[in-house]
């Protein structure tokens, strides 16, 4: 017998984690990233709540708001990945994300300045310089006061269409930095509207439940505090890489390569994509155990190369930038954090070295990111080498390479997770995976502080973080494991 669907608002996880998610976006405005030199709060008689007491009821609110999202969020994953439970239908599910998002489009900005750096780079091109060889400091404003100072003299590592985007932006904004914040989430909104078109038909077509898929990569709160009230270009690069994925798995190779080339000039990490679309192809066009002649295998792998390559070199000579985007990558190795494996082994080898030897951290980092870098290089030739036979294999080897780059970079960001999520979407996650992606979401929320502080140095605090993020984990393979039912009873 079929359970039937319950009604949007008899599952109280949706609409009780909206509250939650109102509560993130007034907390925020206490609490967060606030804009530098900005008499609003002040003229508004609001800046109460910015110290003191006021402070600590807007801190308050806002670790409320972020409770109540996770625990909605590990009910409902708890929910989807039931099959004895009603279903949830997908409809559902991305009207949570809306819901969910909704106010978290209306606060300042959480966790993260890059959003005002982004303003920053934008405000240098709009006065005729190029972001890709000259610094924010070059054109001083409100943009430039409100961005971490660490990156004032560096150049932008964006792609073209992004900076094409943020000179619009600049624009339209004209100096005014919260016009600037509201107008470039919406420029990065149409991402998250992209995913939740992408994801459902990424995961049927692979055979995993859209409701997981959905639950996985855009429900998550992580996601949406992270992605949508920091306002990170992660958003809009995710929406544009799953969509041309989904695009080319689904038969549609040429839009989708070409929408793959697109992503590449919004953030060049989405080119890891395009190799294992050749697999795709070519499988595609197999005829049961024979492939296709050696001159259609030569024209999908031109295709496959040559279709990113010309839309990218397009906007990339439209733009009149040209490459200055490979320099700015670069100035990425100034983030110092272990969530990455290259910088984690330059802090073990320091403290190892500590009772005997005396070395800089930043000199072993120049060793462990040189080993990492080529430990990427070959993995990622090996992944697409090994994973080529079907499509399900190269989607798995696309995967799997993203990861290696989250791992295996300089350094890894929060918001770097959906270059992963958005692509496992396409298979059916163990429930142990499942469980670390909510251990990895719940700790990022809490070791990444909404003034954009960092507690990963802060052994109390982080402990603090994984305890609360393994009760999360536990959460979602067993209600109550706390047994607080068996205590009240």
């Amino acid at each position: 017998m079929v359970t039937q669907p319950v009604s949007w608002w008899r599952r109280w996880e949706f609409p009780v984690g909206t509250v939650g998610s109102v509560l993130v976006a007034l907390g925020a405005f206490g609490v967060a990233d606030i804009p530098r030199i900005n008499p609003v709060a002040q003229h508004a008689g609001l800046a109460w709540i910015t110290y003191g007491h006021g402070k600590t009821l807007a801190a308050v609110t806002f670790w409320i708001g972020v409770a109540t999202l996770v625990y909605c969020w590990v009910r409902i994953g708890r929910r989807v990945a039931d099959p004895g439970s009603a279903p949830i239908p997908v409809r559902h599910v991305q009207a949570a994300v809306l819901a969910w998002a909704a106010p978290l489009t209306m606060t300042v900005p959480i966790y993260s300045r890059d959003v005002y750096a982004y303003l920053a780079q934008a405000q240098v091109f709009r006065a005729g310089f190029n972001p890709y060889s000259d610094g924010p400091v070059h054109q001083p404003g409100p943009m430039l006061d409100s961005m971490a100072q660490v990156w004032a003299a560096t150049t932008a590592p964006y792609g073209p269409t992004f900076m094409w985007l943020g000179r619009g932006v600049a624009e339209l904004a004209d100096g005014n930095v919260i016009l600037g914040v509201q107008l470039m989430r919406a420029v990065l909104i149409p991402g998250l509207l992209a995913s939740l078109w992408a994801i459902p038909r990424l995961a049927r077509h692979f055979g995993a439940a859209p409701q997981q898929g959905l639950w996985l990569a855009l429900l998550n709160p992580m996601i949406l505090i992270h992605l949508v009230a920091g306002a990170h270009v992660e958003l809009l690069m995710m929406g544009v890489l799953v969509a041309g994925v989904t695009l080319a798995v689904t038969g549609r190779h040429v839009t989708g390569l070409a929408v793959l080339g697109l992503a590449a000039t919004i953030k060049i990490t989405a080119a890891i994509a395009i190799p294992f679309i050749f697999w795709i192809w070519l499988a595609h066009l197999r005829d049961g155990r024979r492939g296709p002649p050696p001159r259609r295998v030569v024209s999908v792998f031109a295709a496959t190369a040559g279709i990113p390559l010309v839309v990218f070199a397009s906007i990339t000579a439209g733009s009149g930038l040209g490459l200055g985007w490979l320099t700015g990558l670069g100035w990425a190795g100034r983030i110092i954090n272990w969530l990455s494996v290259p910088t984690l082994a330059g802090h073990l080898i320091s403290w190892l070295a500590a009772p005997w030897q005396t070395w800089n951290l930043q000199s072993v980092l120049g060793y462990t990111r040189a080993v990492g870098a080529v430990a990427l290089a070959v993995i990622l030739v090996a992944l697409w080498i090994r994973f080529r036979q079907t499509p399900r294999r190269a989607m798995a080897g696309m995967t799997l390479a993203m990861l290696a780059v989250l791992l295996l970079e300089p350094s890894t960001l929060p918001w770097y997770y959906t270059w992963v999520l958005c692509l496992a979407v396409a298979f059916t996650l163990p429930a142990w995976i499942r469980a670390i992606v909510v251990l990895a979401s719940t700790v990022l929320l809490i070791v990444f502080q909404p003034d954009d502080s960092i507690l990963l140095y802060k052994p109390l605090e982080l402990m603090l973080a994984f305890l609360l993020g393994a009760l999360a984990a536990a959460s979602l393979l067993r209600p109550d494991p706390l047994r607080l039912r068996h205590l009240i009873r």
